[in-house]
């Protein structure tokens, strides 16, 4: 995903991990839990993208449905 600010396009911006049907927003991690940083980083692709889902997965948890967050981006 570029990064525009006032019409200049910037090259390097930021990598969405997984981004389904152009809506919905899919950040993977594999860390021991999930801190602030990681919720303020989907929470940034959901704003600058104008998308409206995320999920956040961590895969380092014993049942799968414990490591799923959903986002919701309010316009």
């Amino acid at each position: 995903m570029p990064i525009v600010y006032k019409d200049v396009k910037l090259d390097h911006g930021y990598r969405i991990d997984l981004l389904v049907e152009n809506k919905v927003v899919v950040e993977i991690k594999t860390v021991d839990a999930i801190i602030d940083v990681h919720e303020a980083q989907i929470l940034t692709y959901l704003k600058l993208g104008d998308y409206k889902l995320g999920l956040l997965i961590n895969f380092n948890v014993p049942l799968l449905k414990e490591g799923i967050r959903r986002f919701v981006n309010n316009l």
